[in-house]
């Protein structure tokens, strides 16, 4: 098995004798794990390699943005992975991944779910600024849970975004910027299309933002017979193709609008020795104003330190 970037070290042997296993002998010996986090225990000091920031709004973030896919179980890989994270990822683990990014400068979270986490988070002394993922539960409803933590943003996530331009129905992802508009935050479209961002900004629709994925993993199976000369292949919607980032990459650097790139390291499948060339390409590739959404998935490696070292590597010397 190659060895490459989010956890998949482990043989399918070693996870099937198993991971549950796994999972508690690390939780015993990591802090935060499932013995929990020392109520008492200081927070670390902040490290000398900070992710430098960029204005965002009237604020200013880190350019690399904690994602959150990880958390939820999405690996984008197949069932086994997904069930790994979720088994890895408890609320205390959670909350050790935030402060450990707080520590290298790190302070914008892309958040999907409910607000559990980071009352905790806050209440051990944590702050993100948050960008929100929308469109899948109702609005209303997702504001009013999230009140109290002040979202600085939130964008209709590139699932559901995608779904309406296959179909013809953009119309209703303009009608939920309005009302996303209403409440006060700065309003995005996310997508793993690049011709969604050209369409937008052909409209001028009112949004402040763009999150762009940039591998096009929504491909309808007549999209992807075309490419492949009539083939199909398992797990359509998990291809990722070497020659997508550069289509994403130039739409973004087209409009004056922030972008956020994600999967900007083909949700794992980037070998080890290509991560930092991956990131290298994307802030080459993306304009000063513009940031990367990134999950971590700490299992194997302390991800969170060597992802804000290199980002720091390469914004510093540039």
């Amino acid at each position: 098995m190659s060895h490459t970037r989010r956890g998949f070290l482990q043989s399918a042997t070693a996870l099937a004798a198993g991971v549950t296993a796994a999972a508690g002998d690390a939780a015993a010996q990591t802090p935060g794990g499932r013995g929990g986090r020392a109520p008492a225990a200081p927070l670390r000091p902040a490290s000398e390699v900070q992710v430098p920031k960029m204005k965002f709004g009237g604020v200013e973030i880190s350019r690399m943005v904690l994602g959150c896919n990880p958390f939820l179980g999405e690996g984008h890989f197949n069932p086994t992975l997904a069930a790994v994270m979720r088994e890895y990822f408890t609320p205390e683990r959670v909350c050790d991944v935030m402060h450990q990014c707080n520590r290298f400068g790190v302070n914008a979270y892309q958040l999907a779910g409910g607000p559990a986490t980071l009352q905790r988070f806050e209440s051990e002394g944590g702050k993100m600024h948050l960008i929100v993922q929308g469109g899948q539960s109702p609005l209303e409803d997702q504001m009013r849970s999230l009140q109290a933590f002040h979202p600085l943003a939130i964008y209709n996530m590139g699932e559901t975004v995608d779904r309406a331009f296959q179909t013809d129905s953009m119309d209703t992802i303009k009608e939920w910027c309005k009302k996303a508009r209403d409440k006060g935050v700065m309003v995005g479209v996310g997508t793993h299309k690049p011709e969604v961002i050209a369409l937008v900004e052909e409209q001028n629709w009112d949004v402040d933002f763009y999150a762009g994925c940039v591998y096009n993993r929504t491909r309808t199976d007549g999209e992807w017979r075309e490419l492949l000369h009539g083939e199909l292949m398992e797990m359509s919607r998990e291809m990722y193709l070497q020659s997508d980032p550069a289509r994403m990459y130039k739409v973004m650097r087209q409009t004056k609008k922030p972008c956020f790139a994600f999967k900007i390291l083909a949700a794992g499948r980037i070998p080890e020795a290509g991560i930092e060339r991956a990131f290298r390409t994307a802030f080459e590739s993306i304009k000063p104003t513009d940031g990367v959404f990134v999950g971590m998935f700490p299992r194997v490696r302390d991800q969170v330190r060597e992802d804000a070292e290199i980002v720091h590597r390469i914004l510093a010397s540039s």
